[in-house]
């Protein structure tokens, strides 16, 4: 079986992208499977992706790359057409709904055509026109399924497959490292200065706990500015990227986010599959779904307080080696449904259904 997925990029640092990546490693194990980003800007991938995977893209966007015609939107759109009027697979599963719209419009009818998502829309006319075209739309969580379930109301159906971490074995953390992570893209919506300010208690009480930042983003420069104004620079390390954050958090013995609207949760689970306990707010559309106080992590309330309290879920688990590991060893059952496998299956199974 031929399997294609078409993302906007497939080289950036995203979560999404590393989601969809380690789905097509696996199934690239039995079927033909190639990944079509629309822009290529670097010269690999930020995250690896199975030797059988073809990897194609549609505009290149390198440095020192020439072009016949100049780079902008009616030429990707162009592109993107004629991709999907040409596609030949028995498979496509497009991310985004701008590319899902596309497909669900110019790709052959007899193509079974999945869209997977992971936000809501942001001009949900079109998706309510063109999505009923559509075979199913693929959530990866049940909350967002249900927002789906609304915005198309008898549309396709709906269906809720988690996100797959990467195939074969996760390194684990020893819990013995006085360190708390947190890594991803630093921009609003993940809300780390929530986190620096919640760690100026912690470095307060604590001060032999160190909190490590892993990622990049528009919000650096004030991330380093908020460290710089609360004295933390002792405290607070700003480590850059890595494509290889799983291998990080197995250095840290606590994973914190602080995301406000977390719809996807990579990072939770990557944690998660290096035995290590999650601190969340509860209501953040990922995390909530997978982090339970008492067995894999805590979820801390938002709205007033909610600093203080998420200061005060941090330091008790930093005082309580104990229920330390007995949070990780529930980590790690969590990350075990999240296998790279055992997505894969799930994902065969309903295009089998479909089919």
């Amino acid at each position: 079986m031929k399997i294609s997925l078409v993302l906007p990029s497939a080289y950036g640092m995203r979560g999404d992208v590393r989601s969809l990546l380690n789905l097509a490693t696996e199934l690239a194990d039995r079927h033909d499977v190639e990944v079509i980003s629309i822009r290529r800007h670097k010269e690999k991938p930020f995250f690896p992706v199975g030797q059988k995977v073809v990897m194609r893209s549609l505009v290149d966007a390198r440095p020192g790359v020439r072009h016949l015609l100049p780079q902008g939107q009616v030429r990707t759109e162009v592109a993107l057409w004629r991709l999907l009027r040409t596609l030949r697979s028995d498979v496509l599963i497009t991310a985004r709904p701008a590319i899902s719209v596309q497909a669900a419009r110019y790709a052959p009818r007899e193509m079974l055509k999945i869209a997977r998502e992971w936000t809501r829309p942001a001009v949900p006319g079109p998706v309510r026109r063109f999505y009923p075209r559509l075979n199913a739309v693929v959530t990866s969580t049940e909350q967002s399924k249900e927002e789906w379930g609304r915005i198309l109301d008898g549309g396709p159906a709906v269906h809720a497959l988690p996100d797959a971490l990467p195939g074969g074995p996760s390194p684990r953390s020893r819990m013995d490292n006085r360190i708390v992570a947190g890594g991803g893209r630093w921009v609003p919506v993940k809300s780390y200065d929530r986190l620096v300010r919640a760690f100026a208690t912690v470095a307060d009480k604590r001060p032999d706990w160190r909190l490590r930042l892993y990622g990049g983003g528009p919000e650096e420069s004030r991330l380093r500015a908020l460290v710089n104004e609360l004295n933390l620079h002792n405290h607070v390390y700003f480590m850059g990227t890595t494509n290889d954050l799983a291998g990080e958090f197995a250095k840290a013995s606590i994973v914190a986010t602080t995301s406000r609207s977390e719809a996807l949760g990579m990072t939770v689970l990557e944690a998660m599959g290096c035995g290590v306990p999650v601190v969340a707010f509860d209501g953040a559309r990922g995390p909530d779904e997978f982090v339970a106080t008492g067995y894999n992590g805590v979820l801390v309330p938002g709205g007033d307080g909610e600093l203080e309290r998420y200061a005060a879920a941090l330091l008790a688990l930093i005082d309580d080696d104990r229920r330390r590991r007995s949070l990780a060893a529930g980590a790690l059952e969590t990350a075990a449904r999240h296998s790279a496998a055992e997505v894969a299956e799930q994902w065969e199974k309903l295009i089998t259904d479909l089919r």
